[in-house]
């Protein structure tokens, strides 16, 4: 295979950028064993991290707002609790989370410009991940209301992939990816209503997880979008987007959806047993008729190979997606309708902003809840991809295999100038392959998939049914171990 599906795999570097050193910062589970060994503290891994935003502040600007002087105090008590013999699954450890989740005492800018109070109280999420023991240091920078897979906007300016600044991270999460991506903070929390975890993950070369609908609440905004958005970890490692998804997961009382727990650590280290792996690498139908690049193609085949390569049935599938499209575009266009037209100043908000807010008050209503009932009967049709029975020849797949994005990243500013139609266009032919899995509500995982010839990072998603979280983390950390893909960092910023 070519090098952009499989790079310099023999030499144990595996694309562009650098390998791990003694230097490089510890990973999520890392930095939990370290405290909890006692090797290092709260305060120097919260101050390392704080340092290490600011000096990639003008290079990456991943993040919208930093709480500095807070995270620095609950670093120090966390010191306290860990000498004192308390343990926690991540007591003391920072993570950055999300311009859309609310964290007390900060605004809740959503990529958006203009002037907001700060929230009263901590999201469900946010609070789950303070009972674990995290330190939130700050909220990375969004899309403007989570909104196309580039993370660029009046407010704050562009966030720059640490692969290659001159691209995009992607969006919306594309803040959260970057500082992970660059060793910034070990793990960040993102949402996901359209792709906005996996596509970022896929272009910053990192484990994105889209869990089950409910997994981890979004509340106080319960059944976002329509209940096509999630929140979900981005991190460099299985173990490590596993470990924050546990930490994350749980339902608020107000939630309208609460899937049973999982233990997804425990699944990253379970063997998968043989599956049944269906690779599709033609997208569901848009106007676009898009193909994927040469490259991304390369990169998912190969991983399909490896996957057979370590005893999985492979072949190629055609999912029966039929037109779902009509029922994500009214409830994706309604939530954003919501949320802009909540916003204080809406003059504020970008021109497309305003016209998928015109687009979503005239799809809302009545022809929203049709979207919304059309979802049983899509469950139907795409689960019979993955029903077990005697059509297993029709059906019964494990796992469905595609490609995250057909493109490589974009370069910043791509799309700017064009108008609501023509971004929207330009979104759908880029990434065409991720949003079908947010109207039915069910798990998706990103991985690496290897670098294009010129160093981008592009990825492969691992689908699966109903809550099927289980299966398919621990089918990623059997790829990650035969891979290594953590082993590549991009150039650390500044140098």
């Amino acid at each position: 295979m070519s090098s952009a599906a499989e790079p310099t795999r023999r030499t144990g570097t595996r694309g562009p950028g650098r390998p791990d050193s003694p230097a490089a910062p510890p990973g999520l589970a890392d930095s939990a064993r370290l405290l909890a060994d006692g090797t290092t503290t709260s305060s120097a891994l919260v101050g390392a991290a704080l340092s290490r935003i600011e000096a990639g502040r003008d290079g990456l600007n991943a993040f919208r707002h930093l709480r500095a002087e807070a995270a620095l105090d609950e670093a120090a008590e966390a010191d306290r609790r860990l000498a004192a013999g308390e343990r926690l699954p991540l007591l003391g450890v920072p993570v950055a989370v999300k311009d859309d989740t609310d964290v007390a005492g900060m605004p809740t800018y959503f990529g958006c410009d203009g002037t907001l109070p700060p929230a009263t109280a901590d999201s469900e999420a946010v609070r789950r991940l303070r009972a674990a023991g995290a330190v939130v240091v700050g909220k990375t920078n969004s899309r403007e209301l989570g909104q196309w897979a580039f993370t660029e906007g009046p407010a704050f300016g562009a966030t720059r992939n640490p692969w290659n600044t001159a691209h995009t991270p992607g969006g919306s999460s594309g803040g959260s990816a970057a500082a992970v991506a660059a060793g910034l903070v070990p793990a960040a929390l993102g949402s996901d209503g359209a792709g906005s975890i996996r596509i970022p993950a896929a272009w910053t070369h990192l484990v994105g997880i889209k869990p089950q609908r409910g997994r981890i609440s979004v509340h106080p905004y319960s059944d976002a979008f329509q209940g096509l958005t999630v929140n979900g970890p981005l991190a460099r490692t299985v173990a490590d987007a596993a470990l924050l998804l546990d930490a994350a997961a749980g339902p608020h009382p107000d939630d309208p959806h609460r899937p049973p727990a999982v233990d997804a650590r425990a699944a990253a280290r379970r063997d998968p047993g043989r599956l049944r792996i269906g690779l599709a690498l033609r997208p569901p139908l848009t106007l676009t008729r898009t193909a994927p690049h040469p490259e991304v193609a390369r990169a998912v085949t190969a991983l399909a190979e490896a996957l057979a390569r370590l005893g999985h049935h492979v072949e190629e599938a055609r999912p029966r997606y039929g037109l779902i499209g009509l029922a994500f575009v009214p409830r994706a266009t309604a939530g954003i309708a919501e949320l802009a037209a909540a916003h204080p100043e809406p003059g504020l908000l970008d021109p497309r902003t305003r016209s998928a807010l015109r687009t979503g008050t005239r799809l809302g209503g009545r022809i929203v809840r049709a979207a919304r009932a059309r979802e049983v009967r899509q469950h139907r049709r795409i689960g019979a991809f993955f029903d077990q029975g005697p059509a297993r020849s029709c059906g019964g797949y494990d796992v469905l295999l595609t490609p995250t994005t057909a493109t490589p990243p974009p370069r910043i500013g791509a799309h700017d100038g064009l108008s609501a139609w023509r971004t929207d266009l330009a979104m759908t032919a880029a990434c065409p392959y991720a949003w079908p899995w947010n109207v039915l509500g069910w798990p998706g995982v990103n991985v690496p998939a290897g670098f294009t010839h010129d160093g981008l990072p592009v990825g492969a998603q691992l689908l699966g049914p109903s809550r099927s979280e289980a299966r398919l983390v621990s089918l990623a950390a059997q790829l990650e171990a035969d891979r290594r893909w953590y082993e590549h960092r991009p150039p650390v910023p500044g140098r």
